[in-house]
């Protein structure tokens, strides 16, 4: 570890002090973007999926599971992505645990992915989750929802990275039969979500560098 700056305890406690109000600030203005972002008008979902879950084929509104929030991870893994994306592994490993809570909190957190559901299954076993795992096919849902938040021309296909497996987040409300698209972020709009980062933030070196191959999946380091 390289040697940073040293000083006193004083010295210290008068740059936290700056550190502490931009801190503050930053929680402020956190709290308004969250304002903004549930102020967000509800658009209809009117297109007709269909799922592969476990238990039989289901539609978006069947996926809600008895509640009327559905937060939908768009999980690489499908024809570009055959072996599974390193970084939505990583950042799945961070979101597992807060699915009982949410659910607790009239929320149905699920993934979902275009790899067959026997494939999604094996990979879930692999790392031991305990979550919701549905196969997309060539439902056109995630194709459709990269398109309303406008993914720059760069990731979509023909490309190096096939935008029908790009790394995002949709979420959705279900008032009696009908289902509403409520908020969708992508890249990293989602890593707010990693706890992970959050903490490298927080230590000495924050995240780094030179960690080129990382995040790996925890099972190939």
């Amino acid at each position: 570890m390289p040697m940073h700056d040293a000083g006193t305890r004083e010295q210290w406690r008068a740059a936290y002090e700056k550190l502490r109000a931009a801190e503050k600030e930053l929680t402020r203005r956190g709290d308004e973007v969250t304002r903004q972002r549930q102020a967000l008008p509800w658009v209809p979902v009117t297109k007709e999926y269909r799922f592969h879950t476990n238990t039989g084929e289901k539609t978006l509104a069947e996926l809600f599971d008895g509640r009327s929030q559905l937060i939908i991870r768009h999980f690489m893994h499908g024809p570009k992505t055959p072996e599974g994306c390193s970084g939505c592994t990583f950042e799945t490993d961070n979101l597992v645990g807060a699915v009982p809570h949410l659910a607790h909190r009239d929320v149905t957190f699920i993934l979902a992915s275009r790899s067959p559901l026997p494939v999604l299954n094996d990979y879930k076993r692999r790392f031991g989750w305990d979550i919701e795992w549905v196969s997309l096919g060539d439902n056109g849902f995630n194709e459709d929802f990269y398109e309303l938040m406008h993914v720059p021309t760069e990731r979509r296909p023909g490309n190096m990275l096939d935008v029908m497996e790009l790394m995002a987040l949709s979420s959705f409300a279900r008032v009696g039969d009908s289902v509403f698209h409520t908020y969708s972020t992508y890249d990293r709009g989602t890593e707010v979500l990693n706890a992970t980062w959050q903490l490298l933030d927080r230590a000495p070196l924050g995240r780094g560098t030179g960690f080129d191959d990382w995040p790996r999946k925890r099972d190939e380091y």
